[in-house]
């Protein structure tokens, strides 16, 4: 793999080993005790797996752990799926107190979405308007990965995730809540990933100030959506 991109690959693998990990056994302790909140972290957690594991598994080049990548991401999967499902039979939205910052949370997700897709169409956009159609990023690899899904995939999660929770409807509060929790595992690991690079002498200006205040945000979001559940007890 290139350089930058190995470097990043390494530090991400850190933060799943000493923070995701023990992040995904802790609410599945919680989750078997029926709480809520533990529900909600569980199924962000294994949204951070899931993704994870798809770009691993799509990205990485071919080494002897790719069918542990299709294991992992197969797992992840059904898991995800599963506690997702269970959440979503519950009313949600009674859940929540109504001190529950909607609009701040949701309009977070909105402009966080708004902002990767302008950076990512920035990187894309140029060389197909000056006919060299291929981006200095896409360095030997045959596409962009990361960005295709953001683009196709996550981003217009996120900001459908933050209208909803805006207008208060139930699918928003599912959404968001699941969606902040899966983004703030996921910042973390790119806050390691800068911190890696300018290890490394790599450039980070000015991403060094921008994912980690992005990073602060989303746990933010996270301690004030699960700190806002009122009945944390499933029946």
């Amino acid at each position: 793999m290139s350089a930058d991109v190995a470097i990043q690959g390494i530090a991400q693998d850190h933060i799943t080993l000493f923070l995701a990990i023990p992040l995904l056994i802790i609410s599945l302790i919680g989750y078997r005790k029926n709480s809520f909140r533990a529900s909600f972290l569980l199924t962000g957690t294994l949204g951070y797996f899931l993704v994870t594991y798809l770009f691993y598994m799509t990205m990485a080049m071919y080494n002897k752990l790719f069918l542990g990548y299709v294991v992992l991401l197969c797992l992840s999967f059904f898991a995800f799926f599963l506690t997702f499902k269970q959440l979503s039979q519950s009313n949600v939205s009674e859940l929540f107190s109504s001190k529950t910052p909607n609009r701040f949370i949701g309009w977070f997700l909105i402009i966080n979405s708004v902002a990767i897709a302008f950076l990512w169409l920035n990187i894309l956009v140029p060389p197909l308007v000056n006919g060299s159609i291929y981006p200095d990023e896409l360095n030997h690899y045959t596409t962009l990965i990361v960005q295709a899904f953001d683009l196709g995939l996550l981003l217009p999660i996120c900001f459908v995730s933050g209208l909803l929770l805006i207008h208060k409807k139930p699918n928003g509060y599912l959404y968001a809540t699941v969606y902040i929790v899966f983004l703030s595992i996921l910042m973390t690991a790119l806050t390691a990933k800068i911190i890696a690079m300018s290890i490394n002498v790599v450039n980070v200006i000015p991403v060094i100030f921008i994912i980690p205040t992005i990073n602060f945000v989303t746990i933010l979001g996270v301690l004030l959506m699960l700190k806002n559940i009122k009945n944390n007890r499933q029946i």
